[in-house]
């Protein structure tokens, strides 16, 4: 199991990774959405859980695998 931070995922390329690991069933233990201050807040469906976007900070790439 992998913990995935996606950068840009409010993004259509974000958008298409979280959408890509959910469909190929890739074995996430957590996911981190990272995008600009001006997207934080919003959300994104995965695996059936709405899961808050945050804005880009260094420490959260941490303890991540990809």
């Amino acid at each position: 199991m992998s913990k995935i931070v996606v950068v840009g995922a409010s993004g259509l390329v974000g958008r298409t990774i979280v959408s890509i690991l959910e469909e190929r069933h890739f074995p996430v233990e957590e996911l981190k959405l990272l995008a600009s201050s001006r997207s934080a807040g919003t959300s994104l469906s995965f695996r059936g859980q709405e899961l808050t976007i945050e804005p880009v900070c260094e420490s959260f790439f941490q303890g991540y695998d990809l």
